[in-house]
């Protein structure tokens, strides 16, 4: 039975959080939906209501302040006896006779224009007269403003009496400046009259119809609000929305203060509110499941409840995946030791479930790393050693007479110190390939071996390579491998100068990380088949283990195993670079890291 029960048990740490999160979530769920639907949803919905008309109420009065501004504008050019007598006196043609004169109250008139619109948003102020004069807040260039008596309104204007106004409604924006980001405006006229109730003159008050919109943006919270006029068209709102019928302007027929419509298959709540100057209405669609989220006091219990029940199974959720993921997190910390380089360290987790097996598999892994470490190290340097024995063992003896019989000859002949000089450079070489052990030396030792091999290699030719060194200070003490030089200085003297005179430049330039060491010739140079080709070798694509008994070569070490013994040395950080045309030479850039890093990881 015991066996059984084990054997039910959840044994997979993926059971187990699965099983934690569904307690510890489903459960409050479930209950928390049990209370909900228990709860009245019709003071919810009287709730969202209340809430939509606040909004709209607040969007309303914004709304009629704004309007009221452009109609005080109006009033004050209609009441104001100054600017009054001024219109009647040009309309009757009875103004200034002094040109300048008339120009100054003019301009007073057009200042006082100015002065009704200087704070707030754009507004355009016209004033036309019956005679043709007309006065405005803006530039002709922007509107001619004769051209209103071509609106299809105008003729209306003829029926007002006193202060009563006419509101247009949308239409396209006439204003140049505004045409291109405001699309619709809206205005408000007036007509002029004499004691007589004769016209002598309108006035104009235009706006966008962004202006209304902006707060409907700024105050609506994302609902969607739009303004109809009293024939039930959208006058503000959507831009793609203005100027079309409302579908659903009468459908409250006053009988509701609100009302829920489907739309395009979401439910709205609709509330209205009418606009007292004009008889125009705000309309405020709001989602329904969006009017329903605040809950107020019928979510206080339920919120008591959840926040109770959360708590208590929250703390339930932590200390179970506390105790289902530490042996993870011990795993975890090991990782990081790891990839910092302690490969002693080991988790010490065992179980019989998923993360048991891991840490067990992870701890074997390590130990079988660092062995194969222990023998990766252990093998390569006993490579490094037999390689450096062959190089050593491979010194072409075909050279070595051809050098020595030169010498000979030259004492023989010459009986000069030069030759004396001659036999201690072969000296020096000789020495450094028989009797030195260590692959690694210096690189002002690396560069006086190239000098006294350049010097050698003169012996054998009819005109002599000139050797030019740049070598930065620093640079000098970093360590290379023995004999990484000679195969490139001796490539460049029989394929780049062809064993004929030339010059043969070392540079070497210390930055931060890395040391740049250019070996470059003023020879034949090669095509780009051939360069590629030697990219390639170099960057250590392939790798000779035999070089060739007939390349000609001091030390049979080749371009492969100059890059193979640099790639061990230097790992990834290394990189070379060959630059070469025909008859422009070769060039060929070795990037060497300053630090070594650890190889044999």
């Amino acid at each position: 039975m015991i066996n059984r029960l084990r054997h039910l048990a959840l044994r997979s740490i993926r059971h187990k959080l699965i099983f934690a999160s569904i307690v510890c979530i489903v459960v409050p769920a479930v209950i928390s939906l049990i209370v909900y639907n228990g709860l009245s949803r019709e003071a919810v919905k009287r709730q969202a209501v209340s809430n939509a008309r606040d909004s709209l109420q607040l969007v309303a009065g914004s709304v009629t302040n704004l309007l009221s501004s452009k109609l005080n504008i109006a009033n004050y050019i209609q009441v104001n006896s100054g600017l009054n007598t001024y219109f009647k006196q040009v309309a009757s043609g009875n103004e200034e006779k002094d040109p300048y004169r008339r120009f100054t109250e003019a301009n007073r008139v057009l200042e006082q224009l100015d002065s009704l619109t200087v704070v707030g948003e754009q507004t355009y102020v016209t004033v036309l007269l019956t005679n043709g004069a007309y006065y405005m807040n803006y530039s002709v260039s922007d509107y001619n403003p004769p051209d209103l008596t071509r609106q299809p309104w105008f003729r209306q204007m003829k029926e007002l009496r006193g202060l009563e106004s006419y509101w247009t409604g949308p239409e396209r924006t006439v204003y140049v400046q505004d045409q291109a980001d405001h699309p619709y405006q809206l205005s408000i006229a007036r007509s002029l009259r004499l004691a007589n109730s004769e016209i002598y003159g309108y006035v104009v008050v235009s706006w966008v119809e962004d202006q209304v919109s902006g707060i409907f943006d700024r105050l609506s919270k994302g609902n969607r609000v739009l303004m109809v006029d009293g024939s039930g068209t959208i006058v503000s709102g959507p831009a793609g929305q203005i100027g079309r019928k409302f579908a659903y302007a009468d459908l409250n027929e006053g009988t509701k203060p609100y009302s829920i419509e489907r739309i395009d298959g979401e439910k709205f709540l609709m509330v209205e509110q009418e606009i007292p100057m004009n008889g125009w209405h705000l309309v405020l669609m709001q989602p329904y499941r969006d009017a329903i989220v605040d809950l107020n006091a019928i979510f206080s219990k339920v919120f008591l409840f959840e926040m109770i029940s959360f708590f208590v199974f929250l703390l339930l959720l932590i200390v179970l995946v506390r105790r289902f993921t530490t042996p993870l997190v011990r795993l975890g910390k090991v990782t990081n030791a790891v990839q910092r380089g302690n490969l002693d360290v080991r988790s010490g987790v065992a179980g019989n479930d998923e993360i048991g097996r891991l840490g067990l598999l992870f701890d074997q892994m390590l130990d079988r790393v660092k062995e194969m470490i222990a023998e990766v190290s252990d093998h390569q340097a006993r490579k490094r050693r037999a390689e450096l024995k062959m190089l050593q063992a491979q010194i072409h003896p075909h050279f070595l007479f051809n050098v020595l019989n030169s010498i000979r000859m030259k004492v023989m002949k010459r009986g000069d110190p030069e030759s004396a000089k001659m036999i201690g450079s072969l000296s020096v070489l000789l020495r450094m390939t028989i009797s030195r052990e260590d692959d690694e030396i210096l690189l002002h030792e690396e560069i006086d071996l190239v000098s006294h091999y350049v010097a050698l290699m003169n012996l054998r030719q009819k005109e002599e390579a000139l050797l030019q060194l740049d070598i930065d200070p620093e640079a000098f003490l970093i360590k290379v491998p023995r004999f990484f030089l000679q195969p490139l200085v001796e490539n460049a003297m029989i394929h780049g100068l062809s064993r004929q005179a030339g010059t043969i430049s070392i540079r070497a330039v210390t930055e931060a990380e890395r040391i740049i060491l250019t070996v470059a010739d003023d020879g034949a140079g090669m095509e780009e088949e051939r360069r590629q080709e030697l990219m390639r070798i170099l960057n250590g694509a392939a790798y000779e283990a035999e070089p060739s008994p007939s390349s000609g070569s001091f030390s049979g070490i080749g371009l492969p195993n100059v890059a193979e013994r640099m790639n061990m040395m230097f790992g990834d950080g290394f990189q070379a670079c060959v630059n070469s045309e025909p008859g422009a030479g070769t060039v060929i850039e070795m990037h060497i890291p300053r630090k070594e890093g650890l190889r044999d990881v």
